[in-house]
């Protein structure tokens, strides 16, 4: 099986990897914060509901300001940051002298997205399709406008003027051409569309799609997205990263349909909105598992297993799982393949369940994703008086599917723990026993891995960072991992008076501050994302760094081994 994956692995990581890919994931976190915002408007004035309150109207009204203005207009700011993102890929692949400029592909993006999605009206303008609607349209924009300018930077058709002429002056009239060249060619596209359909491009995308919009709320489509984000990331793949660009849209726009639903009164039906995937399919991380920590906890006899439960119980609280992924591990552990794959396929049907039979309220307000699991579960629905009963028979269902596997995994490492500790005692009362049967004794132990091993024997190097001021970039997929490792050597740096900050990103997420790094570290979970960091590192002369999966979760429980770590490197 380990063989089987071994060989799918690079084919999955040449998705994750690939750039068009990487922009739309990119360019949707950069609007996460839009999101976010957003959504607090939307909760102060709906959540008092659930327990009979209603504000007056116009109180209601003036803070949907907020989210009409910020959420229903995503599209147009998402076209803007996925042509920045791929901008910025393709800006590697030019000379640093002869560069994209990334704010002229923002304002060309979203000028030729609002001409695509604009519906006029006798009195105004339509402005529907600007928001969630207009997610995938918006991505196409995004995807096409960036190429249109690498075009013409790269075969040089632009307006030069002479060296005398400032440099932002004469940048203006660089980027005139490959700017009229990408909204001219919308536009015109724009008019034979609607001259051909009757209709405007976001809205006929919409309706092409709709199927398959409605197959993703079937049992069978909730299972396979959540089947398939657990399998990749099974072969060692970070599965949203391949998985959520492209269902994103689909996911924001029931989001959307469902407040609008419960806006009218009527029941919330939409199951794949949004935190659906974060809190159901995720429930506490990919494959579902925020019970294996405690299960570790509480019903353990390994040492290891025990070990590795009381490190995670606090992470996975909050939905990051590498410490259980890495430290079990899970990954490419065949004993887990089965609950990994199976948990979030039943907890989602269940939701589903819940939903279309028995009438509970879908997700229809955003948390960020690092709420747990159960509370977000809660708050999402509105507080629907039946997801207090969903989330205590996801946490039933999901213990019952993994303890058998648990309970094999877990007798398998006790009987070698117990075997080890034979040897010892034999090889301790022998006085005899030679040097070779003392190194063949301590083999059997499980060794760290030679990088951590040489940290430890490393002598912290406090004078170091006394005397040199150090800024280290911490990468993983959704800033949690990351955030512990940097917090660990911040909270040293201090301690210890040192010139050493670090700070922690979801990558895609402010990649512009590499530039003022010393140092990248990229968590195990990206290593698919290693060929395209490393062309920004090589860039800006930043050393990039990565660590394997026990590696990574050791460093983020030592501050030392950290602070050795990033010496040894640097």
């Amino acid at each position: 099986m380990n063989k089987m994956f071994e060989k799918l692995k690079p084919a999955f990581e040449a998705i994750a990897a690939n750039r068009y890919v990487s922009a739309v994931r990119d360019g949707f976190i950069a609007c996460m914060p839009i999101i976010i915002f957003s959504s607090v408007f939307m909760m102060i004035a709906y959540v008092p509901n659930a327990w009979g309150f209603y504000w007056p109207d116009s109180v209601t009204n003036t803070l949907m300001i907020a989210y009409n203005y910020s959420m229903g207009l995503l599209a147009l700011f998402v076209a803007g940051t996925t042509a920045k993102n791929l901008t910025d890929s393709k800006n590697l692949d030019l000379p640093k002298t002869n560069q994209i400029n990334p704010v002229a592909v923002i304002v060309a993006s979203e000028i030729a997205f609002i001409i695509l999605s604009i519906v006029p009206l006798k009195t105004g303008v339509d402005l529907t399709y600007l928001g969630t609607q207009g997610l995938i349209c918006a991505y196409i924009v995004g995807l096409i406008v960036p190429n249109i300018y690498y075009v013409c930077i790269k075969n040089n058709v632009t307006i030069k003027l002479p060296p005398q002429v400032p440099g932002n002056i004469a940048q203006s009239f660089k980027d005139l051409i490959p700017l009229g060249a990408s909204v001219t060619a919308f536009w015109l596209f724009g008019v034979l569309f609607k001259a051909m359909t009757g209709t405007i491009v976001p809205r006929w995308i919409v309706q092409v799609l709709s199927p398959v919009f409605s197959a993703s709320d079937s049992y069978l489509g909730l299972c396979i997205i959540a089947g398939a984000m657990a399998f990749f990331w099974f072969c060692g793949v970070q599965g949203p990263s391949i998985v959520s660009p492209a269902v994103m849209p689909i996911m924001i726009a029931n989001t959307a349909a469902n407040l609008a639903q419960y806006q009218a009164g009527a029941h919330v039906s939409h199951v794949f909105a949004q935190n659906a995937m974060d809190y159901v399919m995720n429930f506490g991380g990919t494959g579902s598992t925020f019970v294996i920590a405690y299960v570790l906890v509480i019903a353990a006899k390994s040492a290891q297993l025990k070990a590795i439960g009381k490190a995670a119980i606090i992470p996975a609280s909050f939905s990051v799982n590498e410490p259980v992924l890495f430290g079990l591990p899970i990954i490419m552990n065949p004993i887990f393949f089965v609950p990994f794959m199976l948990t979030p396929m039943v907890n989602i049907a269940l939701f589903k369940f819940f939903i279309s039979v028995l009438g509970m309220n879908g997700m229809m307000y955003y948390l960020p994703w690092t709420v747990p699991a159960p509370i977000g579960i809660v708050a999402a629905t509105g507080f629907a008086p039946l997801s207090f009963v969903f989330v205590a028979a996801t946490i039933v269902l999901d213990v019952l599917i993994f303890l058998p596997f648990f309970h094999q995994y877990d007798k398998q490492l006790l009987e070698e723990e117990r075997a080890k500790a034979n040897t010892l005692d034999k090889v301790a009362g022998d006085d005899a026993v030679s040097a070779g049967a003392v190194v063949a004794a301590a083999a059997t132990e499980p060794q760290a891995t030679p990088a951590i091993e040489e940290a430890v024997t490393t002598e912290h190097g406090d004078d170091y960072f006394k005397n040199n001021e150090v800024n280290v970039l911490v990468m993983c997929a959704g800033g949690g991992t990351s955030g512990i490792l940097a917090n660990a050597l911040n909270k040293l740096s201090k301690a210890r008076g040192l010139k050493l900050s670090a700070a922690a990103r979801a990558y895609g997420q402010d990649m512009d501050l590499i530039q003022n790094m010393d140092m990248v570290i990229l968590a195990p979970q990206m290593e698919s994302m290693k060929g395209n960091l490393q062309k920004l590192t090589d860039k800006y002369g930043v050393k990039l760094v990565t660590t394997t999966g026990r590696q990574y979760i050791a460093l983020t429980n030592d501050g030392d081994m950290a602070l050795d770590f990033v010496e040894s490197n640097l």
